[in-house]
């Protein structure tokens, strides 16, 4: 793959601030997540970034829920890292682009890797839709236990990765008085990148 240097550069920076934040936060790879569906609603949620590199950052959901029904009608999303304890006063991460599903062998080896009972709950979840008990969905867990058990529990179908494919990066450094310093990444309608420095 051929990557342009100030991706590169941008991936190498945010790289840089992921692990500083990984040691200092509860859980670093919490971001919102932005989508909007085909008349243009916008929703945000917290999901958890498990992989990035210079394809993109990646997490994993059920893909019939709400936000899966919205990428799948306006395939655009904003993510945004919030790290308060970085630096003199907070980093904040904003990351804007294309969305794309990750590829199935990349959703069965993560899927693979996950604890049992969360294989087992992504199974039993009927995602964004009405529970009229908390009974009912403990029913199905119990129900996804004993067809599971004493075997593997293989990935459903509606659960998978989408890789946001970033156009564009910003780096938001907080300072006193509302001095921020930003940099924003950009990526132009040729594929080459742009870097400059924005008013706070």
């Amino acid at each position: 793959m051929n990557t342009h240097p100030l991706l590169l550069e941008a991936l190498d920076a945010f790289a840089r601030l992921f692990e500083e934040a990984k040691g200092c936060e509860a859980d670093a790879t919490g971001m919102t997540l932005a989508t909007a569906d085909a008349k243009g609603q916008p929703a945000a949620r917290i999901v958890l970034l498990k992989n990035f590199d210079a394809r993109g950052f990646v997490f994993y959901s059920h893909t019939d829920g709400r936000k899966g029904a919205e990428l799948a009608a306006n395939p655009q999303a904003a993510l945004l890292f919030w790290w308060p304890h970085l630096g003199e006063a907070g980093v904040e991460v904003r990351i804007e682009g294309a969305t794309e599903r990750v590829s199935d062998e990349e959703a069965d080896a993560y899927f693979a890797e996950r604890p049992r009972m969360s294989q087992i709950g992504a199974w039993a979840s009927e995602q964004s839709r009405t529970l009229d008990e908390r009974e009912m969905f403990e029913r199905r867990i119990d129900a996804f236990e004993r067809e599971f058990e004493g075997r593997a529990v293989p990935r459903p179908a509606d659960w998978s990765g989408t890789r946001v494919v970033p156009r564009a990066i910003e780096f938001w450094h907080g300072a006193k008085f509302r001095l921020h310093e930003r940099w924003l990444y950009e990526r132009g309608m040729g594929g080459d990148w742009s870097k400059r420095m924005l008013y706070p």
